[in-house]
């Protein structure tokens, strides 16, 4: 979803921060010709809102905007064109998803960091921007249209996912000590969408093992299982919902007391559906709220403004 209002996209009195777009000078300890532009594909007002205000730290720090969307140029220009009107010159390129790989070559091709999009094609007369306008607006309708946005600034791209990240481990163990009641009669089934590729999916499921660890290591919990949804692949996603189902079913059988965490940056995702009339705890929170996320984002920044800035394969002028 792309933000196409002129309002600020925090609010810093007791909901979160008031942006310089919106006329509050910002302290800034930074180096303020380096900004920030957080990926994040979108949902509704909700999903939308805990991203925001997992962000507001951040964005007393640092310039900082939002592209929400599956890499839409639509709204990586939005996001662009507000850091550079305010001076930024260097732009840290944090993508908040939960594969490092998700539209990783799509974004550098949008930014013109690499080969395959042509500038933005001139729009039908009478049509305007309608489609930068409607690109992604609840969480729906996403602009997938490839082409190069108009920029002077360099850039730097975070590869890290949340799937990688070690501080998500702090995160499920937040979420299961939230839930649990006895460790030794329970099963923990961690949830994330997945791909549809088979390799990377295998590279999903290992990375989010490696997470589960830190919920293995805080308690002697009965069993501690990773899944994928793959819930984008109807055929795929047959059989995995076949797979989760059989796996709640099971330990349920054994006594077990089945807590579900969704592995996804906010929202229970449509595993209300996929365990239907089943019984298990949840309590429906993705990895937001949690202030390891805004930590991870955090470092990601960091090291990448330490990093190499790469400039565009040719030069566009606003």
């Amino acid at each position: 979803m792309m933000l196409t209002r002129r309002t600020s996209l925090f609010a810093l009195a007791g909901a979160g921060v008031l942006t310089a777009t919106c006329g509050l000078a910002l302290a800034q300890p930074h180096d303020a010709s380096v900004g920030v532009l957080v990926m994040a594909h979108g949902g509704g007002a909700t999903w939308n809102a805990e991203v925001e205000a997992m962000l507001a730290p951040l964005a007393r720090d640092y310039p900082l905007e939002l592209a929400f969307g599956m890499a839409e140029a639509a709204s990586l220009q939005a996001g662009v064109a507000k850091l550079e009107a305010r001076g930024v010159k260097k732009i840290t390129v944090v993508r908040l998803f939960v594969s490092g790989e998700s539209f990783y070559e799509r974004t550098e091709q949008i930014l013109g960091l690499a080969a395959g999009a042509e500038p933005k094609p001139a729009a039908p007369a009478g049509h305007g921007d309608h489609a930068a306008h409607g690109a992604g607006q609840g969480g729906g309708g996403h602009d997938m249209a490839l082409w190069r946005i108009e920029t002077k600034s360099s850039f730097a791209l975070s590869q890290q996912g949340l799937a990688e990240a070690p501080e998500m481990g702090a995160v499920l163990v937040e979420r299961v000590r939230a839930l649990s009641k006895d460790p030794a009669k329970e099963s923990i089934l961690v949830i994330a969408h997945g791909p549809g590729d088979d390799a990377e999916d295998q590279r999903w499921l290992h990375m989010i093992d490696q997470r589960a660890e830190a919920v293995r290591n805080a308690a002697p919990f009965r069993h501690v299982q990773a899944e994928t949804l793959r819930e984008d692949w109807p055929e795929k996603r047959v059989v995995s919902e076949a797979r989760i189902r059989a796996y709640v079913e099971a330990a349920a059988k054994d006594g077990n007391r089945v807590i579900v965490i969704p592995y996804r940056v906010a929202g229970f995702g449509p595993y209300a559906g996929v365990l239907e009339d089943l019984e298990y705890v949840a309590d429906s929170k993705g990895l937001l709220p949690s202030a390891e996320v805004e930590h991870w984002v955090r470092r990601q920044v960091k090291e990448l403004a330490a990093g190499t800035f790469r400039a565009p394969l040719t030069a566009h002028a606003h």
